[in-house]
């Protein structure tokens, strides 16, 4: 009897554990998609790091409040999977470390999937093609890339303009145009480089085309010259060992694209618009 007895309690103690562990998503239906998010559920705090100087993919609007296409699509991700957004400006020089210390999840702001950075982050799915052209003021005498000779050009430190610039050619960079100029001068943001530039403080700045479009639409007497000196794409950066996160983003991002969200947030922003590579394949 008391052998029974053990037997039917042990029996009936295996059911509960396993019904119970189907309860907490150990079954098979459901385990595999609690595995495949693992903290990343509904009211997740998802901390978004941009700068807030590179307009139009993230910038203080005329409201005073934070803006652009990156900031809205990330938004947007948030909404997708009912995760509360935060948005954390950063340094824009101290963006992997900011990374790398968890203050923020991802560095999501024009930044540019480079053969540099290849390896240091899990890259999300490039969703912007750009390229890097050579800005000057209207009437400078500049109209060519060889008029840049001993001339003073300024880039946005730590972007990849300048580290374009500083690659060697066979590397897909442009240092040898570099070598040529008088001096390459970093700036803190786009929005300072420029103001030198009508100062006459320089003579031309190395800006992607999609922030230079956008500065143009504000900024009269500026233009491009015709050569693009390289091309890039822009992605959403996370830690290396953050695969799960970087691939729920590229989910929603996926789901965007094709539920229009995407298209309607482009369509606020007709200076990169077409360059959404996301949405006009």
């Amino acid at each position: 009897m008391k052998k029974k007895f053990t037997v039917l309690t042990l029996a009936f103690a295996m059911v509960f554990s396993m019904m119970a562990f189907t309860a907490c998503g150990g079954g098979s239906d459901s385990g595999d998609g609690d595995a495949a998010t693992g903290e990343y559920g509904e009211g997740y705090v998802f901390k978004h790091g941009y700068d807030k100087d590179f307009p139009p993919y993230s910038y203080i609007g005329d409201d005073g409040e934070t803006t652009g296409f990156d900031v809205e699509l990330a938004q947007a991700v948030c909404e997708y999977y009912g995760w509360e957004y935060e948005g954390v400006a950063i340094n824009w020089d101290a963006k992997d470390a900011e990374l790398n210390s968890g203050s923020i999840d991802c560095i999501w702001s024009g930044f540019t999937k480079s053969p540099d950075r290849e390896d240091k982050f899990a890259w999300s799915e490039p969703y912007s093609i750009n390229t890097i052209k050579i800005m000057v003021l209207d009437g400078s005498g500049i109209k060519t890339t060889e008029d840049l000779a001993g001339k003073k050009v300024g880039v946005q430190g730590s972007t990849s303009a300048q580290e374009m610039l500083e690659t060697p050619d066979e590397e897909g960079g442009c240092k040898n145009l570099a070598d040529t100029f008088g001096e390459t001068l970093p700036y803190d943001t786009y929005t300072t480089a420029i103001n030198d530039l009508k100062a006459g403080a320089i003579d031309a700045i190395a800006i992607d085309v999609t922030t230079g479009d956008y500065q143009m639409t504000k900024i009269e007497g500026l233009t491009y010259l015709d050569e693009d000196i390289c091309e890039e794409v822009y992605a959403i950066g996370f830690r290396t060992d953050d695969t799960v996160l970087r691939d729920m983003v590229n989910t929603a991002l996926a789901e965007l694209a094709a539920n229009g969200k995407m298209d309607e947030i482009g369509q606020k922003y007709p200076e990169i618009y077409d360059n959404l590579s996301m949405i006009n394949k």
